[in-house]
């Protein structure tokens, strides 16, 4: 019963968030906060291998570790079927440790319709917890459009200047991409219908089924898509810079640690161990946009002017080599991939933060009005610095183990590629220095007095350091939590060509 409740949990402590703002603002604020700990004493069990997540269920291979299934509609083999394997545990670990970052800088930045807004925010975690839990293809498009619905709330409604706009971009891009994905999801059941007789929605069902070349190709493509616009990859990222400048800070937080992992996520569970050998003849073309994604964004990163939106591009380029490692077709890059998608998720949450905090006390996001933050406020400036290094890759963080095991695998699998894509080293301390440069030092601009970190910024900002450095310094831990199942998805890194 433990998978469900990881959903349940959130969705309902969001409507009793959303209930209690009848009596005061500060009700949905501690509402969420006991709901985050109740997830929080559900989670960690597991990581530990003292929860019910570490007794292997029969009839799958030992990578799963647990499942939850219970029939919903029988007549087309729908059910409610969840299970959890490593990957997925290290990903709703990351979503409920961002869920409080997330909770923690809005705590005064959202000051109207709080209530509405912590159920759109634990609606949205629910909706991410359900999609790393999904084994049902129905199910799991079920709860990739709840994942949607209240990010677009959280823009439309508490964002800023350009809210509406940044919000229906966000919509028009995911939902027609994943309007894409239901299609080639139906198609694929009734290719599974055709080949056994029976209608079933099933991910381990639809595992293996024979498939003509062609249609193949076309299914992974319709799936595809639908990740890479999450990620989201060049070309199809223009989207995100929009969502995260116009977003409230809890809202970039969770939409660049937790919401753009769904995308790699897609194509670890689902493109690759469905469709091998199509995934196969795409993974030069995959690659090659990982690449570009890589330099693209980095290149335009340090052209901005808004802080918020700099960041934004570093999230694209971080995700190219998501994509280069998840195509690269062996277990370093696959693994570098995923301690990417969980260091990236520290590093930008923490620096969307910190554009957050920055904006409360400027009242803007412009470099042009910033300068000489450093003496104002030493505590702000110095975690800037640490995550700044961090995104840039500096040995002894998670994302330089990230980033060096896939361009380890990659080069084996294409060196040209991984030669292009390396290039962002050199260019990442470009855009790096320009925060650091334009926001903390430079000439100082004058403005009303500022105040440093408070105990509860402190606190949210030094969890995120911790993880980084733990996360550099001890990766095997997640890299023995992750192996099995990735081992079951590299088992479909070979190519059988019909």
């Amino acid at each position: 019963m433990i998978l469900p409740l990881l959903i349940v949990v959130l969705f309902i402590g969001g409507l009793a968030a959303w209930i209690s703002e009848q009596w005061g603002p500060e009700a949905p604020r501690w509402t969420v906060i006991a709901t985050l700990a109740f997830e929080t004493l559900l989670v960690a069990p597991q990581l530990t291998g003292n929860g019910v997540a570490s007794i292997p269920f029969s009839g799958r291979p030992a990578a799963w570790l647990a499942e939850f299934d219970l029939p919903w509609i029988p007549r087309f083999g729908i059910g409610f079927h969840l299970a959890v394997d490593g990957l997925s545990l290290l990903l709703i670990a990351l979503t409920v440790l961002l869920g409080w970052m997330a909770v923690s800088c809005s705590w005064t930045e959202i000051d109207k319709r709080t209530g509405f807004f912590y159920f759109n925010l634990l609606a949205c975690l629910a909706g991410t917890v359900g999609v790393f839990l999904a084994v049902d293809l129905f199910l799991f498009f079920l709860f990739w459009e709840v994942m949607i619905i209240p990010m677009y709330f959280l823009i439309s409604i508490w964002g800023h200047e350009n809210r509406t706009y940044a919000a229906i971009k966000f919509v028009i891009f995911t939902q027609v991409s994943s309007l894409l994905m239901l299609l080639a999801i139906i198609v694929l059941v009734l290719a599974n219908y055709q080949h056994s007789g029976a209608f079933t929605f099933d991910y381990f069902a639809l595992l293996n089924i024979p498939l003509p070349p062609e249609l193949a190709d076309w299914l992974m493509l319709g799936f595809l898509i639908a990740f890479t616009v999450k990620l989201p990859a060049v070309p199809f990222h223009t989207w995100l810079p929009d969502a995260h400048t116009q977003a409230p800070t809890g809202g970039s937080v969770i939409l660049a640690g937790v919401l753009l992992k769904t995308g790699a996520y897609g194509l670890l569970r689902f493109v690759i161990p469905l469709f091998p050998d199509a995934a196969h003849r795409f993974a030069p073309i995959a690659m090659a946009l990982g690449a570009i994604s890589v330099l693209y964004a980095a290149a335009t990163a340090f052209a901005q002017s808004d802080i918020k939106r700099l960041i934004a591009y570093t999230s694209i380029s971080h995700m190219g080599f998501i994509l280069l490692g998840v195509f690269s077709w062996n277990m370093l890059a696959v693994q570098g991939a995923v301690v990417t998608m969980i260091a990236h998720g520290l590093s930008a949450g923490a620096l969307f933060m910190l554009a957050g905090f920055l904006q409360q006390r400027l009242h803007t996001r412009e470099f042009a009005n910033m300068g000489g933050l450093w003496p104002e406020i030493p505590k702000l400036s110095g975690f800037m610095l640490f995550f700044v290094m961090a995104t840039l890759g500096l040995p002894g963080l998670g994302n330089f183990v990230g980033e060096f095991l896939v361009l380890l695998g990659a080069f084996k699998a294409n060196a040209i590629l991984t030669a292009v894509a390396a290039l962002a080293l050199i260019l990442a301390p470009v855009y790096a220095l320009i925060i650091v440069q334009k926001a903390c030092h430079g000439p100082w601009q004058k403005r009303p007095a500022l105040t440093d970190c408070g105990l509860r910024e402190l606190a949210s900002l030094g969890v995120l350091v911790l993880a980084s450095v733990w996360l550099g310094l001890h990766p095997q831990t997640v890299l023995d939590i992750s192996a099995p199942a990735l081992q079951q998805a590299v088992l479909n890194l070979n190519p059988r060509e019909p």
